[in-house]
């Protein structure tokens, strides 16, 4: 089956089996591994993308079901080498441990600030309730998009060059 459909931005047609999963469409068929696949039941979180704008669990979304729609992945978060205020609130506030788990916070902390750009603590715990970290505890977590919802204008960040390390 074909679909067609915009990734971060770019317009992609490819040929796929219409049970493709939406995470392995984006992770195999266009090489954008930031996305992890965790759990296939929606469970854990990492796979979150983003799908018209609004996050979801990408292991259990078909990819047929995102044809003709946008999609945007935690590999465009940083612009122009600039990492996106959440990305860098992770790094100052040492947000990430194993690393499995943050591009799904990321995304979900991302449209979290884009809805509420002063959410307090309890606003955070809710809406990265369905992400499991198993390394942090969360605190830091909090801590880390708090950071980013401070310096959501860039004026106290320092431009830190994207990195895989960062946004994968």
């Amino acid at each position: 089956m074909q679909v067609t459909m915009t990734v971060n931005g770019n317009e992609v047609t490819e040929d796929i089996e219409p049970r493709l999963l939406l995470v392995h469409f984006v992770r195999d068929v266009l090489g954008l591994t930031g996305t992890h696949w965790g759990c296939d039941t929606s469970n854990c979180g990492a796979c979150v993308l983003w799908l018209d704008d609004v996050p979801v669990k990408s292991c259990t979304t078909l990819a047929v079901m995102a044809s003709g729609r946008s999609v945007r992945t935690v590999e465009d978060l940083a612009q122009g080498g600039v990492l996106d205020p959440v990305q860098e609130g992770f790094m100052q506030e040492h947000g990430l441990q194993c690393g499995f788990c943050t591009p799904g916070m990321l995304m979900t902390a991302r449209w979290l600030l884009d809805h509420d750009a002063d959410p307090d603590e309890n606003t955070i715990r809710e809406a990265i309730a369905g992400n499991v970290c198993r390394c942090t505890g969360y605190e830091n977590i909090v801590r880390s998009i708090r950071w980013a919802a401070a310096h959501a204008d860039g004026a106290e960040q320092q431009a830190a060059p994207a990195t895989d390390e960062v946004t994968a």
